[in-house]
Parts: structure tokens; C-alpha cells; sequence
């Protein structure tokens, strides 16, 4: 596994299963890991608000033996003197033995990787990429559905400032499985992701209704309009609650679809759907723990 993991476009297909198969393996027997990595600590620096993404690397640490220190809120630490990104991650290197990093600002986890030479995970870059969260939601889809090839996987919401869906969209370029795409006409895929799609070969298919499509998906990745992405409210207002997941819009889904969302969700999936067969993204937030175990033993062995 590479020392840093800033984006998902450039893993391979053999990296990426790495990460998987070794989450299975803990999986099955996480005491086999409970002191691979005694004595080990990793920095959390979040720049955002964070629950999943920030309790599950300090629930993953802790699991391999380690711990975690963190910069605490914003105005509690140093940035609210007026801090560099580039000071405070190089001052904080000097403590730890890998940093996990989330930043508002697209680029930022490149950045900082630049001035350090420990292991640094990218925990959300703005509206860039998101690649830990992608590795538990590839986790999730092969544990529902056995496989990561042969799938026609629909991804609706946000898709203009949705990170994870850049990253999820580039690391199924790896394998053999169509992503369709369900958004509002200013939502749709930025056209730098989709240059890079079509590049690796992929086809990019758009849709804005997902009555279009809903028949033949296997999985439905569903993202929430992300307001604190937006430049203009009123943009947000005019897109917002345009996409919702009830019970009657899944009576013409196949049966064996499962629904996913990276969370935290608003109203675009109604809690009617949480007690459906349909159903796993809780469960998709819990691999979490299992996939950043994985992640973090790889890379601090490396």
C-alpha cells in the first residue's frame, strides 16, 4: 500500500483489493490485530465537522493497539491565530506516525502531504475526493453482492460537490461495473471527473429521473445536496429536496437492490426504508471500522 492516500485515481485494481481482503480478514478475526500496532499514533486534524469519518479511524486505531491525539475545534487551536495548513501539519508530524486529514479546501491533503514523510490519509478535500470512504463502500457493495464486476450501480444526489462520489466513480473505473448517474441538470458531474471517466473508457451515463434507470440497478448510491458546498443559497434552494427515497418509489426497484448513502443524511432517504431489505447503509458506516483497520495496518507497515 502507498505511503499516502490523497485520491483514488490513481490505486489499481490490486491495491484496492488489498485493502478489502485484508478488512475481511480482520473481519473474521480482529483479535489477530488487537496489538499489531501498540505504541502507534495518528494525528486527526479536521478542519470540518466529522462523526463517522472521525470516530471510526480513532475507533480503528484503538482496535490495532494505537491511539490519537487531535488539534481539537478550530477555535480552540492554533488556526484561529491565523495558522498555516502548511506549519501546523509539519508541527504535528513531528508527534505522530501518520495524520489523517480533512480540509474544506480542494487540494489541501496534496498539499500537506508535500512537507511531510509520514503516511497521510485524505479525509475529505472540499468537493474533491474522499478515498477511505470510497474503499468502505466498495467493501460494502462486494460484501452485499459478492462481487465488485458485473454491476450497473446508479449514484443520484449531488453530484457537482459530492466527494465521495468522485471518489467512488474513479475507483470503479478498476472494474468491470457501469455507474449511471440520477442528478438535477446543476448537479451534474463535473466535467473534469467525467473527462477522466471517459479517458479510462468508461461510458458516462446521465440521467435526471430514476424511474429511467431504477429497473436495472443493482446498487443506488444515494448522496444529499450538500448546502455547505454551496457558493449561492438560492442555487441550493432551487435543487434541494428535488430526490427522495420512500417505500412507494422502491415498489418498481428489483428486489435484491441495496440502497447505500455515505450519511449523514437529511430527507433524501426516508426512514421508512431503514427496516427494508433494501437498506445497508448502516451497515456500510460500521465496515468503516473494519476497511480503516485495513487501511491503517497497511500503510504503517509499509
Amino acid at each position: 500500500m502507498r505511503e499516502c492516500l490523497i485520491t483514488t485515481k490513481g490505486l489499481s485494481r490490486e491495491e484496492i483489493v488489498e485493502v478489502l481482503d485484508r478488512a475481511s480478514e480482520i473481519e473474521m478475526d480482529p483479535m489477530a490485530y488487537s496489538k499489531s500496532h501498540s505504541g502507534k499514533i495518528i494525528g486527526l486534524l479536521f478542519y470540518e465537522p466529522s462523526t463517522r469519518t472521525r470516530m471510526s479511524f480513532e475507533t480503528a486505531i484503538k482496535r490495532l493497539g494505537g491511539d490519537t491525539v487531535n488539534m481539537g475545534t478550530l477555535e480552540t487551536s492554533s488556526v484561529a491565530k491565523g495558522e498555516s495548513l502548511a506549519d501546523t501539519i509539519r508541527v504535528v508530524a513531528g508527534y505522530v506516525d501518520a495524520i489523517v486529514l480533512r480540509h474544506p479546501k480542494e487540494g489541501a491533503a496534496k498539499m500537506a502531504s508535500d512537507f511531510i514523510d509520514i503516511p497521510l490519509i485524505n479525509a475529505g478535500d472540499g468537493a474533491g475526493q474522499h478515498p477511505s470512504q470510497t474503499l468502505l463502500d466498495l467493501y460494502t457493495i462486494r460484501k452485499s453482492s459478492g462481487k465488485l464486476d458485473g454491476l450497473n450501480i446508479g449514484v443520484m444526489g449531488d453530484l457537482k460537490y459530492g466527494r465521495t462520489v468522485h471518489s467512488l466513480a474513479h475507483a470503479i473505473t478498476k472494474f468491470d461495473s457501469q455507474l449511471s448517474f440520477i442528478s438535477p441538470e446543476g448537479l451534474r458531474l463535473p466535467e473534469n471527473v467525467k473527462y477522466d471517466l471517459e479517458s479510462s473508457g468508461s461510458e458516462v451515463k446521465e440521467y435526471t429521473e430514476l424511474k429511467d434507470i431504477l429497473g436495472t440497478l443493482d446498487i443506488l448510491y444515494v448522496t444529499r445536496i450538500q448546502r455547505e458546498r454551496f457558493p449561492d443559497e438560492d442555487e441550493y434552494r432551487k435543487v434541494s429536496g428535488q430526490y427522495r427515497i420512500n417505500k412507494k418509489i422502491l415498489e418498481n426497484a428489483p428486489k435484491h437492490l441495496k440502497v447505500m448513502h455515505p450519511l449523514p443524511r437529511m430527507d433524501e432517504i426516508s426512514p421508512e426504508i431503514d427496516t427494508t431489505d433494501h437498506a445497508i447503509y448502516i451497515e456500510q458506516a460500521h465496515n468503516g471500522v473494519v476497511v480503516r483497520m485495513a487501511l491503517l495496518d497497511l500503510m504503517l507497515k509499509s
